[in-house]
C-alpha cells in the first residue's frame, strides 16, 4: 500500500467512523441518513477493495515470491540458479 493509498485508506476509514457516529444519535432525518447510509456503503467497499489488495500483497510475501536483489541468479557469469 502506498502512502497516498494508505493516508486515503484513513481517511475513508475516519469518514466511515463519522457517518456511523452521525447515524447513531438518531436524530438525523430521513433523506439525510440516507444519504449517509450511501456514502458509508461506498466506503466500506472502498476499504474492502483496499484491505483485499493489501491481504494479496502479504500472501505473495508469505510464499516468498519476492527475492532480495542480491538472490537473482548472475546471467553474465552463465548462473542459471
Amino acid at each position: 500500500m502506498t502512502k497516498t493509498a494508505a493516508s486515503s485508506f484513513e481517511a475513508a476509514l475516519l469518514e466511515l467512523e463519522t457517518i456511523v457516529t452521525s447515524l447513531e444519535a438518531a436524530n438525523v432525518p430521513l433523506e439525510t441518513a440516507l444519504a449517509a447510509y450511501q456514502k458509508g456503503a461506498s466506503l466500506v467497499r472502498e476499504c474492502q477493495d483496499t484491505l483485499a489488495a493489501a491481504e494479496a500483497r502479504v500472501q505473495v510475501l508469505e510464499q516468498n515470491l519476492l527475492r532480495e536483489f542480491g538472490d537473482t541468479p548472475d546471467i553474465a557469469h552463465g548462473d542459471s540458479q
